[in-house]
């Protein structure tokens, strides 16, 4: 800056300097449950770096508590991959992360976008734009409300800081579960780059860089830049085409200026886009309906070739997702206070088409949506550095987003053949499709009226939802230190979330249409029951002539058939076409708002936290706490938002019922979450320990399960898992970092009575392993004076568990059926990941890597076959990966 002097300029390279090395040092030092670390002198390759990112007591500074503070030193259940670590183990998007964090578990589904993460085992958001995740997604501070805005390939990370438990009171919305925090690297004022680039199989290609400087002494920015391309592991063997691949690129542009030590702007703009096909799921289970696909041409797996990689489609599906923004934060330091104001902007496209029916015949069409979403945030905050025992942080937090989303779904060619065979199926060859026309149709009074309709090509499904939501808090939190070994910390945060939503959907599905109990088809409904009869005593119902004979053999017999036949004609319990209403995919909508229904959802929750911490002695701190966490109502946008039961009679009164018309949710209430926790954290520069030991409960849990024609959205009465977690890290000889941590869950629904498959109170949830854990370790050796030799590896493994609950498909066999229908099949992972690398000099690293080294195979998860009845399909993990990469950096 113009006037100042050289002993100004000097001040301040030393001023830089210093918050250098506090940016650095999470990123070069090795610290966290479940990173693999590195040697602390090696982390990175210019001298001048490696000395400014190193602590002599090995302490790393997290944000957890929206105070910059060592890890240690925060009594909360945080672990920290480090982006050193990340950028070693290959880590390319957030669901990678899991290797790293036992306690952290995604799920990726039928898109890129529809990706549920848990934490503890809680967790959703998935397959619903109107289902907002319980866990809290944040980059540098900016909320990211879905899962398709989070994933991404972690440009330009400092590291990732994971929250276990509800953190409502200082992250407020949707936090009920945890949080993952993204922190990216500040521009530096020193000029350097950080470039990238990899080659493995499956044509994997990465390429991606940071370059960042001064542009004057008091204004620095930098740019990320990646290029992120796989082939598709699943290939289709007739067309060769391929699935599950990679497509992304991202740019990100920071600038930050400091005119001096009480002041900062930071200022972010990014883009990403995804354009990839996927997500292919194989066959596990076949059925008669099964053989329908294959009798009309389309092809499906085999049961016993679940990880050939291979999978049948008529037509890719496709995913293009552009996500983009920008963020600002302000940060004024004074004296005694440090205020901190944080505004965002955020929009997400998403256009995707699917070939939902997941085999190579065309019973769909399409499965098409186009979802925009945009969002604002702000944040204001208040911290104080008193120099008495007490401190404290405030602040206020608002949320608005607006949310456009259009579905379309379609027959195709083959549905009219396919759905022929399965009526056919159903009725024993009784019914047909043609017959099922000719004949309500005449009931009605014209035989032609559904002549070639049932099922035909192009008939479908066309859906519109809007959502607007608009979310405030007022959060405060205190830290009260006693005697210089105890801290009492007491905190709260108001939320009021209100939610307007709109529904609209037409349907030409004309079989969909048709009321299988309207009294106009009781003539064939008696028929069809009197033929049943017949055929239950062993009499041909299409044979005259045996009818007679039976008549004349047995009058009594005879007269009953057919009086039991005439007395439930229009008996719905007893209707012969029941089994057909399965067939009816696209019955028509009740729009909303309506006279009954405001379209309309408004909750606001008081949260709190409570938390005792004793500094045991300078190396090891103990803490207990009691938090509470919240989550406001989400909303059914999907072609299943059907009025609540409740509202039943009040739609029949308003004349707004329709045909067929089902009763379901619209929404599910919010969640509420409890958890009690002790912890230990200990730190002798040699060796970490963080052990937490906690007691979580959530109520209301917002369940969201495939029911293989639709998805139902219920609130579970309360949940509750118990847990214990441990994490450390050892430095027993120059170079060699050795880390472990492990995770034991043991969950319980103690209150889920109305459960897509039933009751399951008393029942372990599903997707939650009793025992997660990571074992890692590196050794760094020099050769010489600036070259470095570096092997890493990390074993982690899940214990077997089911991936649902319970399939609904199989509820006409019953509840247990329906339950055991998923339970024979497990997730079980036991993947190891490696890393060989040498740095012949200070800025140049080359790496072999390996991702599942072993080729460890499991399904990931099992739903019931879309419109194939009794038949399951499902989604495997990725086979093993690897490659080579070179960095660069100065």
């Amino acid at each position: 800056m113009q006037g100042r002097g050289e002993h100004s300029d000097d001040a301040r390279r030393c001023r830089l300097a210093v918050n250098r090395r506090l940016w650095l040092a999470s990123a070069l030092l090795p610290l966290g449950l479940a990173t693999a670390p590195a040697a602390h002198a090696a982390d990175d390759g210019p001298a001048e770096v490696v000395a400014d990112g190193e602590e002599a007591d090995g302490t790393i500074v997290v944000t957890a508590t929206k105070r910059a503070a060592s890890l240690e030193d925060v009594p909360v259940a945080v672990s920290v991959a480090s982006g050193e670590a990340i950028a070693r183990a290959q880590i390319r998007d957030l669901k990678d992360l899991t290797s790293l964090v036992p306690s952290l578990s995604m799920q990726q589904l039928q898109s890129p976008a529809n990706v549920n993460i848990y934490i503890r085992g809680f967790g959703n958001g998935a397959n619903n734009s109107g289902i907002e995740p319980s866990v809290g997604v944040f980059v540098d501070g900016v909320y990211r409300s879905r899962t398709a805005a989070q994933i991404a390939d972690l440009p330009d990370v400092e590291q990732v800081e994971v929250l276990r438990g509800p953190q409502s009171t200082l992250f407020g919305k949707n936090a009920s579960a945890g949080v993952i925090s993204i922190i990216t690297r500040l521009p530096q004022f020193t000029p350097g780059a950080d470039l990238e680039a990899s080659y493995g199989n499956y044509n994997a290609q990465v390429f991606k860089g940071l370059v960042t400087g001064p542009l004057t002494d008091t204004l620095a920015v930098s740019v990320a830049a990646g290029r992120n391309r796989r082939d598709g592991f699943i290939v289709d063997p007739d067309s060769g085409q391929r699935s599950n691949g990679r497509n992304r690129w991202f740019v990100r542009g920071q600038a930050l200026w400091q005119p001096g030590d009480d002041l900062s702007l930071r200022v972010i703009g990014d883009y990403g886009l995804i354009d990839e096909v996927c997500c292919a799921p194989v066959n596990v289970q076949s059925s008669a309906a099964t053989q329908a696909v294959l009798a009309v041409g389309g092809k499906v797996n085999a049961p016993d070739a679940i990880y050939a990689d291979q999978a049948w489609w008529n037509f890719d599906s496709t995913n293009r997702i552009a996500n983009y923004g920008f963020s600002g934060q302000l940060d004024y330091k004074a004296s005694r206070f440090k205020l901190t104001a944080i505004s965002a902007w955020r929009r997400l496209t998403s256009a995707t088409n699917q070939d939902s029916d997941f085999t190579s015949g065309q019973m769909l069409a399409r499965n098409a949506q186009d979802l925009t979403l945009s969002t604002f945030t702000e944040e204001l905050r208040l911290a104080t550095d008193l120099p008495g025992p007490f401190n404290a942080l405030a602040g206020v937090y608002y949320f608005n987003e607006t949310l456009d989303q259009r579905n379309a779904i379609a027959f195709g060619r083959d549905m009219r053949a396919y759905a022929n065979l399965l009526v056919q199926g159903a009725s024993a060859g009784a019914l047909s499709v043609p017959l099922l026309e000719q004949v309500l149709g005449g009931l009605e009074g014209d035989p032609a009226r559904y002549a070639g309709r049932f099922f035909a090509s192009g008939q479908g499904s066309n859906e519109r939802y809007r959502l607007r939501n608009e979310a405030f808090s007022a959060f405060f939190q205190g830290d009260l230190k006693l005697g210089g070994a105890l801290t009492l910390t007491a905190g709260a945060a108001f939320t009021s979330d209100t939610k307007r939503y709109a529904i609209a959907g037409t349907t030409t599905d004309a079989f969909a249409g048709v009321d299988l109990d309207g009294r106009a088809y009781a003539p064939f409904r008696q028929q069809l029951l009197a033929a049943a009869g017949f055929r239950a005593r062993g009499v041909n119902p299409q044979s005259p002539a045996a009818i007679a004979a039976f008549a004349q053999a047995d009058p009594q017999g005879y007269a009953a058939v057919l009086g039991r036949a005439a007395a439930n004609a229009n008996n719905p319990a007893a209707n012969p076409l029941a089994p057909l209403r399965r067939l009816q995919l696209f019955p028509p909508y009740v729009d909303v708002p309506n006279a009954v229904e405001p379209g309309r959802t408004h909750d606001q929750r008081l949260t709190w936290t409570a938390r005792a911490t004793v500094m045991l002695n300078r190396h090891v701190h103990a803490y207990a706490s009691v938090a509470t966490g919240f989550k406001a109502s989400s909303i059914n946008l999907s072609r299943d938002s059907r009025p609540f039961p409740a509202d039943q009679a009040a739609l029949e009164a308003a004349g707004l019922a329709q045909v067929n018309q089902t009763y379901a949710t619209r929404f599910a209430g919010p969640e509420r979450t409890t958890v009690y926790e002790l912890g230990l954290k200990a730190q002798w520069g040699l060796a970490t320990a963080n052990i937490a030991v906690f007691d979580q409960t959530i109520s209301g849990f917002q369940s969201n399960v495939f029911t293989g024609i639709g998805f139902a959205l219920v609130n579970a009465g309360k949940e509750r898992v118990r847990g214990v977690e441990v994490e450390t890290v050892l430095r027993p000889a120059p170079g060699l970092t050795l880390s472990g941590s492990a995770t034991w869950l043991d969950p319980l629904y103690h209150d889920f009575t109305m459960s897509a498959v039933g009751d399951l109170s008393g029942r372990r949830p599903a997707g939650i392993p009793a025992l997660s854990f990571t074992l890692a370790g590196q050794y760094e050796h020099r050769l010489g004076r600036t070259a470095r030799l570096f092997v890493r590896a990390d074993f982690h493994h899940e214990s077997p568990v089911i991936t649902e609950e319970g399939l609904p498909g199989f509820l006409d066999l019953g509840t247990a059926a329906a339950i055991a229908a998923s339970a024979q099949y497990k997730r079980r992972i036991d993947e190891v990941n490696a890393a060989l690398g040498l740095a012949p000099g200070a800025r140049t690293e080359f790496t072999l890597w390996a991702r599942n080294l072993t080729n460890n195979r499991t399904l990931t998860k099992v739903f019931d076959s879309v419109a194939q009845p009794l038949a399951i399909s499902g989604y495997t993990n990725q086979p093993r990966t690897y490659g080579a990469s070179v960095r660069y950096r100065f």
